[in-house]
């Protein structure tokens, strides 16, 4: 990796003055590395030769600044340069993007390009080809080999009675219906006992394998999908943490809730990696092992992400893999990396940012789309969890995920114009489920 040869911001002591042309290029130089804050008593610029920081005032008529450059030649000094730029890089920037006018009083700009008819036909038949895919998607689970005891039930209908359960939203008892019109039709190999499906869903075993399933379920939308973006959500259980206040000699509790890290397509909103870790673990760490998985499976090309997933480690992450990250720099981020000795690709990544503010975020605006992911699972599989044990609340939550995916594949099926006839279901559903097999 090429190291980036940039200009010093400072002077040394001895050095001959390089002239209004230097102090622009310096000044140019210190609005891209360093934070400018605006306080009340003017605009604060960090001093680029030790410690401390200058005030500044960048009135066009009459600048000020406390620096010695300033007190002595009392014209613009590079500092005053940077905050103009750093005044007029705020000023570029609306806080919202301007609305289009129409070009007549009375016409109406279109708001969506959604295919209403391909919409329509797929709420219409969802619950239908959603037991079609499920069972095909099933299909690929491979049965622990039997030793001895009692036989253990097949493991492809405990998935898909517990995907079934959540789909209903509906609570254990009331979800056998459905699973019963599920064997009914052939989708089971027998249809499992409440019990059962709540016994399944403890097994820890069960989360590698249901976080290997969303996997599978994104592959047949690889080829459309080659911009992603990730993000995290919370999920509410009806478990508390309690503890005994020492001080306040009384009992308290805490709502338990767990949290779900995704990773999805910003065209279809397909997830393509998940996990669910405990409500205080940094978003951070999990950017390198949801954005491996899905590039093992995608052709990614760009990934985006809040300011919670800054790090050097993760920007490294993305260009080992040939990816181009869009990760929002901090208040406080400066160009060098904190008190650490100069990074050139965190640098490369400050300066973009910094100097290329608008294209940065034309690119960035696309992580909304991971928020709009996580609203569908909300919305359609609800956003609090029923079961109780720790195990069984992660299993759900990856369950939510998994419904969230054949959704989407349903949709698609739509949105390519498949034939849509139940009677000739099983042709589109191979040519889906044929890369996750």
């Amino acid at each position: 990796m090429t190291t980036l040869e940039l200009p010093p911001t400072a002077l040394n002591e001895g050095d001959p003055d390089d002239g209004d042309q230097g102090r622009q290029l310096r000044g140019a130089l210190i609005a891209a590395q360093s934070p400018i804050k605006k306080t009340k008593v003017g605009y604060q610029v960090p001093s680029q030769s030790g410690n401390g920081s200058y005030i500044v005032d960048p009135d066009p008529v009459d600048p000020y600044c406390n620096c010695p450059d300033f007190e002595l030649r009392d014209t613009p000094c590079k500092h005053i340069i940077a905050a103009t730029m750093a005044l007029a890089r705020e000023q570029d920037e609306p806080d919202e993007p301007p609305a289009t006018e129409p070009t007549h009083p009375q016409q109406k700009q279109k708001k969506t390009t959604r295919n209403h008819r391909a919409y329509n036909q797929a709420k219409e038949h969802e619950e239908e080809y959603f037991g079609w895919l499920l069972r095909d998607l099933c299909n690929t689970v491979e049965q622990p080999d039997y030793h001895f005891g009692r036989p253990k039930l097949y493991l492809g209908d405990m998935v898909h009675a517990a995907a079934l359960k959540v789909y209903s939203l509906k609570c254990g008892r009331k979800a056998m219906s459905s699973i019963r019109r599920a064997d009914a039709q052939d989708l089971l190999e027998q249809a499992p006992s409440r019990s059962s499906v709540m016994h399944y869903l403890q097994k820890p075993e069960l989360t590698p394998l249901l976080r290997e399933l969303v996997v599978k379920s994104a592959l047949p939308l690889a080829a459309a999908e080659s911009v992603v973006a990730i993000d995290s959500s919370g999920f509410a259980t009806g478990t508390y943490n309690r503890w005994f206040d020492k001080k306040h000699k009384r009992e308290r509790k805490e709502a338990r809730w767990l949290k779900l890290h995704l990773m999805c397509g910003v065209k279809t909103k397909i997830i393509t990696s998940v996990a669910v870790t405990e409500s205080n673990t940094h978003d951070t760490v999990l950017f390198k092992p949801l954005l491996e998985e899905t590039a093992r499976y995608f052709n990614v090309e760009e990934v985006s992400a809040d300011k919670a997933y800054l790090s050097k480690k993760n920007l490294y992450t993305a260009n080992a893999l040939g990816i181009a990250a869009y990760i929002p720099f901090k208040v406080n981020s400066t160009g060098d990396h904190g008190h650490h000795k100069p990074d050139p690709l965190w640098r490369r990544a400050y300066h973009y940012y910094q100097l290329h503010r608008q294209e940065f975020l034309e690119h960035y605006h696309q992580r909304s789309n991971s928020e709009t992911a996580f609203s569908m699972v909300k919305a359609n599989f609800w956003e609090g969890i029923k079961a109780k044990s720790e195990t069984a609340q992660i299993n759900e939550v990856l369950v939510k995920a998994l419904c969230h995916n054949i959704c989407v594949l349903v949709q698609s099926i739509f949105d390519l114009e498949l034939d849509p006839q139940l009677g000739a279901l099983s042709t589109p559903t191979q040519e889906l489920i044929a890369l996750a097999a």
